[in-house]
Formats: C-alpha cells, sequence, structure tokens
C-alpha cells in the first residue's frame, strides 16, 4: 500500500502536501493518521511541526467486492423513514427545551421586576492593594521560569504607586528577545495576569537580566549626543520608532539639556521622538 509521511507547519498544510505527493485529488481517497500535533510554542520556544502519515485508500470497486453486495430497496427506505423520525423527535425536544428557556428568562424578569432590580448591572469588585498585585504578579513571572526551565530570581518593589518588577539570573537573557521585544510580551502577560486575579493592575515595569537598565542607558547617552548634535547645527532630529517606555526615556534626557525640546510623531507601533530647538517653531 502506497504511503507519504510529511512535516508541515499545521496538520492541514501537511495533509494537503501528502496529498500532492502521492497524486489524490480529495482526502476522501486517503487515509490519514496525524503522527504529532503542531505547537506554536512560547516566545519563539518549544514550536513544533505537525507530522502526518497518509495512506492512499483501496478503490471503490475493491471495497465494493469486500464488503455487502448492497442493501435491498426496502431495508434503505425502513432506515431512511427511522432517521427522519428520530430528527423530527429531536426538533420537537428543541423546540420544548427553548420555550422552558425562554418561560424561565421571562420569569426571571419578572421576579427583577418585582424586587426594583430590573437594568441594574452587577457592580465590579474593587481593586486588591498594590502589594498583593504585587505578589500576583512575582507568582506568575516565578511560574514562568519554571515552565521554561530557567534559573532566576524575582524581587519586586513599589515606587510613586509604580510597580517594578526585577528578573535576574544569567539564563534569564532567554526572555528578553531582540530590543526587548520579548520582554515587553512578557510585561504585557504578566499584567493581563494581575488584572484577571485581582481586578485592576498597577503602572507596571519590568527588566530582565538587566536589559531594561542597560538599554536605558544606552539610550540616555544617545540622546545626548544627538541633543547636542541639535544644538550646534540648529535642525531637529527624529529618532526610530520606540515604544512608550524608551520615547519616555529620550523625553527625560533631552529635558535635562538647555537649548532643545522634544515631542512624538505618528501612530504606534511607528510612533517616534522628535528632538528640536528651542527656537524651532515647527511641531
Amino acid at each position: 500500500m502506497e504511503w507519504v509521511e510529511v512535516t508541515g507547519s499545521t496538520v492541514e498544510i501537511a495533509v494537503e502536501a501528502a496529498l500532492e505527493e502521492l497524486g489524490i485529488d480529495s482526502v476522501e481517497n486517503a487515509e490519514v493518521e496525524v503522527l504529532q500535533e503542531a505547537a506554536a510554542g512560547f516566545l519563539g520556544m518549544g514550536r513544533r511541526s505537525a507530522i502526518v502519515k497518509v495512506v492512499r485508500a483501496p478503490s471503490r470497486s475493491k471495497r465494493r467486492r469486500s464488503g455487502s453486495s448492497g442493501q435491498p430497496q426496502q431495508q434503505k427506505q425502513n432506515q431512511q423513514r427511522k432517521r427522519q423520525q428520530k430528527k423530527g423527535g429531536t426538533q420537537a425536544a428543541k423546540s420544548g427545551q427553548r420555550s422552558q428557556r425562554r418561560s424561565a428568562q421571562q420569569d426571571g424578569k419578572g421576579r427583577s421586576m418585582e424586587n426594583g432590580q430590573a437594568g441594574n448591572k452587577t457592580e465590579r469588585p474593587e481593586p486588591a492593594p498594590i502589594e498583593e498585585q504585587a505578589k500576583v504578579a512575582t507568582a506568575f513571572l516565578d511560574g514562568l521560569l519554571d515552565a521554561f526551565g530557567l534559573e532566576g530570581e524575582i524581587t519586586s518593589r513599589i515606587e510613586d504607586d509604580v510597580l517594578y518588577l526585577d528578573v535576574v539570573g544569567d539564563q534569564t537573557e532567554a526572555l528578553v528577545g531582540a530590543k526587548g521585544a520579548a520582554m515587553y510580551s512578557v510585561l504585557e502577560l504578566t499584567r493581563t495576569t494581575v488584572q484577571r486575579k485581582t481586578f485592576g493592575a498597577p503602572r507596571m515595569r519590568i527588566d530582565i537580566a538587566g536589559y531594561g537598565a542597560r538599554r536605558r542607558e544606552a539610550l540616555t547617552i544617545y540622546t545626548q549626543r544627538l541633543a547636542e548634535q541639535v544644538v550646534a547645527e540648529r535642525g531637529e532630529v527624529m529618532l526610530e520608532p520606540m515604544n512608550a517606555a524608551d520615547r519616555k526615556v529620550v523625553h527625560d534626557a533631552a529635558g535635562e539639556i538647555d537649548g532643545v525640546r522634544t515631542h512624538s510623531e505618528g501612530e504606534d507601533p511607528r510612533r517616534a521622538v522628535v528632538i528640536s530647538p528651542v527656537d524651532d517653531e515647527t511641531g
């Protein structure tokens, strides 16, 4: 029996490639066995492809010879009649269930009107204190490190109602990514977890393997050099698009230098900082 084993990014793509290789025009003419499901992974890690085994099915003529010669016409009609009766009973049951649900809903609305509660929405619980939110965030990050088999330590601190999270350890570099992209994804996941478990989330900052501190220092030095250039040449400079955290570093660094001012242009994720002389009327 002719068969192939094919790998693809998804089961559907792998099956389609296998059918093409076998010269089969429809999956109905093949037998498919999924040897491995595809997995997208997380932050680029743990990704795997789908693997399928596709066998050419026996021809219809062979299947007919190996099976029954066919059912009598009367038997087929009896089976069709039974299916119709079963279908009708199912539809009637569903109709009865819908009627019961409507009655229950109407009855519930009536009781709400009697109690003077019609139209009122359930009040949202008050957000937990920021100290409790910090514990939830720390526990989530600790579980994330365990899930990836990474060794690291998580500390948190609260300053001016801002929750700062520090993840340190040589292996934690894996959660930083190019230009901190993975690190900011981890921050969003942490914020979402805190919101779901405590009904709110404070302003949060995260630093993994010291990347955030190094990034702020490098941006500060870079901004100072550009600001000096702007003062000397009396022309404005637009930096590359940055996220909100990096833009704040640039604004703060430029604010320490006389003779320049900053503003942002564009829409996220292409929003960028512009450094201009103070006597420049544009922007």
